[in-house]
């Protein structure tokens, strides 16, 4: 079993668009491509994994979001960066119509692409790392068991910590951007 680093795809690797619907508008924010470089090299697994509730609103649907991660890939692997996987939950509580319209165990931060993801590719929670911008994202992680997580402060992130009560702000690991965090990942790593 090998560990991994989980990311948020919006405000963690690209640019924080809202409901990104177009390829093309697919931009890797600075130091993504390093950061899952880093990843590849460190042998952990590197796996997006998503809330994309878009479908659910019908902004946009599957083949189209197939299309953007394809790009999102394809970006990626221009820097020399591979990922391992990329998980979505089409899902949303209250919009749409069912069966998207839906509570269920895959929406961020329910852990169930994290465990969806454990399965497919044989991973270590406890070994494991959550990246994101969003504190559901951390939530996530500490639901799924992972070893650890860190609040990337592009994105949304910084008003996401500063929503925070001092004393939950001060214990809440965060890093400016993604790059930072996977440094902070691989060096905890070496101090095991």
């Amino acid at each position: 079993m090998r560990p991994a680093v989980f990311l948020d795809r919006d405000g963690t690797l690209v640019d924080e668009l809202g409901f990104l619907a177009r390829p093309e508008d697919l931009r890797l924010l600075p130091g993504a491509a390093e950061a899952v470089r880093r990843l590849n090299a460190a042998a952990r697994a590197a796996i997006v994994v998503t809330n994309q509730s878009g479908i659910a609103r019908g902004l946009f649907d599957e083949a189209a979001l197939a299309r953007v991660h394809a790009r999102l890939c394809e970006e990626l692997a221009r820097g020399g960066a591979r990922l391992d996987d990329v998980l979505h939950c089409p899902h949303h509580p209250s919009e749409g119509a069912p069966p998207l319209r839906a509570r269920c165990a895959c929406r961020k931060p329910e852990p169930g692409l994290v465990r969806e993801a454990a399965r497919r590719h044989d991973l270590d929670l406890a070994r494991s790392w959550m990246i994101g911008d969003s504190l559901r994202d951390l939530e996530c992680g500490a639901r799924a068991g992972l070893g650890g997580s860190i609040l990337v402060l592009s994105g949304k992130g910084r008003d996401e910590l500063a929503t925070l009560a001092p004393e939950e702000r001060a214990r809440t690991r965060t890093a400016p951007d993604v790059l930072a965090a996977v440094e902070l990942v691989l060096a905890a790593d070496q101090g095991r």
